[in-house]
């Protein structure tokens, strides 16, 4: 693919899912995932209270060994949640859980976006943080034409596996990008500026959560407490930052 795909000469970069992600990657220097209901959301909520999380992309047989392998425990699906086993991707039972220091969080499309950095930073961004991770990043630099960032919202999978772009992904994607714009970070691609727009024009942002695709299909799933706590904006001053090289983890930011 040519240059168009990367968004080159602009230092704020947009795309949408895995594959999106993997292109913006070989341009960028840090990548900001975005996936608030729920794994980004999840993420936010676990590092705050001081857990190491561990993404990674599939929730089988494999994540039990690699779970194993770092020693850490395994959030298992929404509705597998036990006494044995009560850390899962709802951010909702994450808070309920007891602490564990380490947590290996599957998730095909924030996890699997994390995994494509390529080397780059990665921050891990939700509506609960979304203002804290824009001025962190500009604060470092980030968003310059020499040191770009690029913002993925993960969406979501329709029943045949392809991408369903998901609007609270859209959302909280415009906010971290709006807040980075505001911290003097001018130069955003066409993409990033209308994903900042998207953002910036909704008059509700808890209402708008709330009735989207994703969150009433929460709802309707009774998990609408795990919606209650993706919609709140800018409760949260965690940056959760991706470290390490073979022991890879989000932990807060300094």
């Amino acid at each position: 693919m040519g240059e168009w795909s990367l968004q080159s000469g602009h230092g704020v970069r947009f795309e949408w899912g895995p594959a999106g992600a993997e292109r913006l990657a070989a341009g960028v220097a840090c990548l900001v995932v975005v996936d608030v209901l729920s794994f980004t959301t999840s993420v936010n909520i676990a590092v705050e209270a001081g857990t190491r999380v561990f993404p990674y992309r599939w929730r089988d047989e494999s994540a039990f060994a690699y779970a194993a392998e770092h020693d850490a425990e395994l959030a298992v699906g929404r509705r597998m949640v036990s006494g044995t086993t009560p850390w899962t991707l709802s951010p909702a039972a994450l808070r309920r859980a007891p602490f564990t220091p380490r947590l290996v969080l599957p998730s095909p499309n924030g996890s699997a976006i994390a995994a494509s950095a390529n080397g780059s930073t990665v921050v891990a961004a939700s509506l609960r943080n979304a203002t804290a991770v824009g001025r962190w990043l500009a604060a470092r630099g980030y968003g310059r034409e020499d040191r770009p960032v690029g913002v993925i919202a993960a969406g979501e999978r329709w029943p045949d596996g392809s991408l369903r772009p998901a609007l609270e992904d859209l959302l909280g994607a415009g906010a971290v990008i709006a807040a980075l714009r505001e911290s003097a970070a001018p130069g955003l691609s066409p993409e990033a500026t209308a994903a900042a727009a998207s953002f910036t024009t909704v008059a509700d942002v808890h209402a708008t959560v709330t009735e989207c695709s994703s969150g009433r299909e929460l709802t309707e799933g009774g998990f609408a407490e795990d919606v209650a706590l993706a919609r709140e904006l800018d409760v949260s001053t965690t940056v959760p930052i991706l470290t390490g090289r073979t022991d890879k983890a989000f932990t807060a930011a300094a």
